[in-house]
């Protein structure tokens, strides 16, 4: 009886031993976070979610980096039009701090209102006319026939979308050039084909590889950053450095 016994308590011993010796396993609070999401390097805004209580004059923000929620006041960044898209509970914000004031937000971004797909109409232009002032295309325009004048004022949709993996997808526009797009007289924008976006100090930056949308070895990543100055469920509209365009949200 003794005999059978023994393995029996010799093994309860040991696994009794293995679990003694065996080492806790540590907890990381930056793995405890919501999102690992880091900020790029001179990249001083915060990202996270809007909570429950926010309203016109208090922002209830839990950052990605974990803790507790933050309370920000916001009276004179919604008094002056730095609220680009209303927060709501679960949003995802990009907020900038008052420097002068870590209590205040200066701006507010509500990135989760801005993915999706957002349309804009682009028009043709006199392809041997570039080079011409305004008031002569105008002339020009004034002596070409009715349906040659239909053609050029016919405007076209692009589209711009915002992907939740911050990729972009371009829509619109001409990827390969025929010969009978050489011979019209009028020829439309050339879209570029952005490929991700993201933010930066509270700034849109869409980035492209190449012109066409696709990399190179030994390319740059062409880049063009972006002044939000409008958003809402329904409208967009981003200051370039060149030009400001206007979009419209596509279902």
């Amino acid at each position: 009886m003794k005999k059978a016994l023994f393995p029996i308590f010799a093994t309860m011993l040991l696994m009794i031993a293995c679990g003694t010796n065996q080492q806790q396993p540590t907890t990381d609070v930056a793995d405890d976070a919501i999102s690992l999401k880091k900020n790029l390097p001179g990249d001083s805004a915060l990202y996270g979610l809007a909570c429950d209580g926010c309203t016109d004059s208090v922002l209830v923000f839990l950052p990605y980096s974990g803790g507790d929620p933050d309370t920000f006041d916001i009276i004179n960044a919604f008094q002056q039009h730095r609220i680009y898209g209303h927060p709501r509970i679960g949003d995802e914000l990009a907020v900038i701090i008052n420097p002068a004031d870590r209590d205040e937000a200066y701006s507010v971004v509500n990135m989760e209102m801005l993915k999706g797909e957002w349309g804009y109409q682009v028009l043709p232009q006199l392809r041997s006319a570039e080079s011409l002032r305004k008031r002569m295309q105008r002339r020009m325009i004034e002596r070409i026939p009715d349906s040659l004048r239909q053609l050029m004022l016919t405007p076209r949709e692009y589209s711009l979308r915002l992907k939740r993996d911050y990729t972009v997808t371009a829509r619109g526009g001409v990827r390969h050039r025929t010969t009978t797009d050489d011979m019209s007289p009028v020829e439309y924008p050339t879209l570029k084909r952005y490929t991700d976006w993201y933010f930066y100090n509270g700034m849109l930056i869409l980035k492209a590889d190449t012109i066409a949308g696709f990399s190179k070895e030994g390319d740059v990543p062409d880049t063009d950053t972006a002044r939000i100055c409008l958003l809402t469920p329904d409208s967009l509209i981003l200051e370039f450095n060149d030009h400001t365009q206007e979009y419209y949200r596509k279902e």
